[in-house]
């Protein structure tokens, strides 16, 4: 057989694997829920019950390390702090990433399941706090196990690179930049296509949400220091009152919203701490308050961002602070551009995906409901050249969410402590999309070839 008939083959084959209908009869999905059955929900349930927060993920780095090598990768650990970097090599073709993050929040878990989580530990700022996935990244991470054991065992049906990112930090929106720093693109091979999932507690389960454009919005943490003159509350005039400054700066902060930014965009910029002061007669030397920023533009972010600078500075001055007084404007390392899913990549998988699950499971229209945001923006910024695509997956079943639209149990949020999901019906079918997706761009005469 000479190279040309057996590339056909085997792209007839992988065509006859996305047009199939996904049921428990055909083979990509039956193997998939046997594996949930023997190997991925006793990972789900480990993963759930010791989480691990940011930069402390330990743990669970060595679990993810292990299960990638079993699958025959090549695995770097410690990329990024505590991120894991795992190589299939399948022949020539190209390079495709898949990102799971993996890390817990700062939360005692109420949610009443059985295996909920009980762990403590200690932040990075050196504080014991309770811990739990209050945010789902257990599924992905289990999910990115189904996903390299499929594709290990589908090698007749793909030819290229995958690199599987287990990602740290993604709850404080540090953990992509720390690898991408660390040498992602320099020290692996450079994607040419960035694949991730999110699974969604609002969504029905069975259902994708995927749509070109944006996906998540910036979001920026921003401190500011006032620097006044303290004095007895009683002898105001003697003093220059933080106060005071920090009041006016809050009030005039709303203005880039209503008055610097145009109608037809968004933006949000909230305080969400405002500390001075010890005692009701002593007007303090300082304070110091912390804002969330978020846009869905990011031209309208640096817009925010340099008019929080200005506003601040000006209002020292407009009270008389001397120069080296003036407030300081901290953006923080909790940062992250706007997340933008590739128009061509995502008009693609979504076409996949209708072939494979049926044009009623997916959502491609859903509107935003708040200005969440996602550090994968990193992987797929526009100096990247990495076209990415970004996704939901359902995780809570229709009856739940019609009972609640009913006026029954309300649906739990994300960051909550009641906070769940249904595992099997959100990892099987993640598991399924993401290994859909992968076959589709490592079919044969699919863009470049790898090193």
């Amino acid at each position: 057989m000479n190279r040309a008939t057996a590339w056909g083959l085997i792209g007839s084959a992988m065509a006859l694997v996305l047009a199939a209908p996904a049921s428990a009869q055909d083979a990509l999905g039956s193997a998939v829920a046997k594996d949930y059955d023997t190997k991925l929900e006793a990972l789900f349930l480990d993963f759930h019950a010791n989480p691990e927060l940011s930069f402390k993920e330990t743990r669970t780095a060595k679990i993810m390390a292990a299960e990638l090598r079993a699958t025959g990768a090549v695995v770097t650990e410690g990329v990024g702090v505590t991120g894991v970097v795992g190589i299939m090599k399948n022949g020539p073709g190209p390079v495709i990433m898949v990102r799971a993050d993996m890390d817990g929040l700062p939360l005692a878990e109420d949610s009443g399941l059985p295996y909920l989580s009980k762990a403590r530990q200690v932040d990075i700022d050196g504080t014991e706090k309770p811990v739990m996935h209050a945010c789902g990244h257990d599924t992905h991470i289990t999910s990115m196990v189904g996903t390299a054991r499929q594709l290990a065992a589908m090698k007749d049906q793909w030819k290229g690179t995958v690199v599987f990112v287990v990602q740290p930090a993604e709850e404080r929106i540090g953990g992509a930049a720390k690898m991408i720093e660390d040498g992602l693109y320099t020290r692996f091979p450079k994607p040419d296509y960035a694949l991730a999932f999110h699974v969604s507690s609002g969504t029905p389960t069975g259902k994708i949400e995927i749509q070109p454009g944006l996906t998540a919005s910036s979001s920026d943490s921003v401190d500011i220091t006032i620097f006044g003159v303290g004095t007895h509350g009683a002898y105001p005039h003697m003093g220059k009152d933080p106060i005071l400054i920090g009041a006016e700066i809050v009030v005039a902060l709303q203005t880039l919203i209503s008055r610097e930014i145009s109608p037809l965009e968004a933006g949000v910029v909230t305080v969400g701490s405002f500390h001075s002061g010890f005692k009701h007669n002593i007007i303090s030397d300082k304070a110091e308050l912390q804002l969330t920023v978020r846009s869905n533009d990011n031209a309208v972010r640096t817009k925010l961002l340099d008019g929080i600078k200005r506003i601040a500075e000006n209002v020292g001055r407009m009270n008389g602070l001397p120069e080296d007084k003036l407030p300081k404007v901290r953006v923080g390392f909790e940062s992250t551009p706007v997340t933008v899913n590739d128009t061509p990549l995502t008009e693609r998988i979504t076409k996949t995906f209708s072939r494979r699950f049926g044009a009623d499971a997916l959502l491609t229209a859903e509107p935003q409901t708040g200005m969440g945001a996602e550090d994968f923006a990193y992987f797929v910024a526009p100096n990247t050249d990495v076209p990415g695509l970004y996704f939901n997956v359902g995780g809570t079943p229709q009856a739940e969410i019609d009972a609640a639209k009913a006026g029954g149990p309300p649906i739990p949020a994300h960051h909550s402590p009641f906070f769940k999901v249904a595992p099997r019906e959100s990892i099987t079918l993640a598991t399924e999309a993401m290994v859909t997706a992968v076959i589709d761009l490592l079919g044969p005469g699919n863009g470049p070839t790898a090193d």
